[in-house]
């Protein structure tokens, strides 16, 4: 795909490298790569996991942890690659892949906002927190931004009951929220 740096201009044919960010070759300005585009998993990446282990079906769930740990997420060439190394119908690594829930099939947004819903943020109105997030982000919980900037999560405890209702934004805890200090945290993310 081509990209183009914001800073200078430079257009070039994007090799799928990185998957959120690359640097213009020409400025070295950080380009961000649009949500839309689809990642180009180097062949070598995968092969490097894969040659790891045996062509047996007890490898499965170890390449699919590591494979998500380097890419993120299970892009479908990865999954097409690892069907074939272990000799299993697609569908065989999909429906294994789908039964866990620590597995994923997208790539996370910069931000992964993870919303409290344990018992004490439930009666200090997690729905209502849950309810704006959705509404200020535009997406439903589970779900991505359309630019990338977002990732909505739902979690059972977050293990800040003190501060109920509260969220966790990439490692930071938000407490004690109303709709107001919610939007002013976001805010925050949104300028950085």
């Amino acid at each position: 795909m081509k990209l183009e740096c914001e800073s200078c201009g430079y257009e070039w044919d994007y090799q799928g490298e990185s998957e959120y960010y690359t640097t213009c070759p020409k400025c070295e300005y950080e380009v961000k790569i649009p949500a839309e585009a689809e990642v180009v998993v180097p062949e070598e990446d995968i092969e490097k996991i894969i040659e790891k282990y045996p062509s047996e079906r007890s490898s499965l769930i170890p390449i699919l942890q590591e494979s998500q740990e380097k890419f993120g997420y299970l892009p479908r060439p990865v999954m097409e690659r690892i069907a074939s190394h272990l000799n299993l119908p697609e569908s065989k690594v999909y429906g294994v892949a789908t039964f866990y829930a620590q597995f994923r099939f997208e790539p996370l947004g910069d931000h992964v906002v993870k919303i409290c819903h344990g018992t004490a943020c439930h009666v200090n109105g997690a729905e209502n927190i849950t309810e704006t997030l959705e509404n200020e982000l535009g997406v439903e919980t589970g779900e991505t931004t359309e630019d990338g900037s977002f990732t909505l999560q739902r979690v059972a405890c977050l293990g800040c009951c003190s501060l109920a209702p509260v969220i966790m934004v990439d490692d930071t805890a938000h407490g004690n929220l109303t709709r107001d200090k919610l939007k002013n945290a976001l805010q925050k993310y949104r300028e950085n």
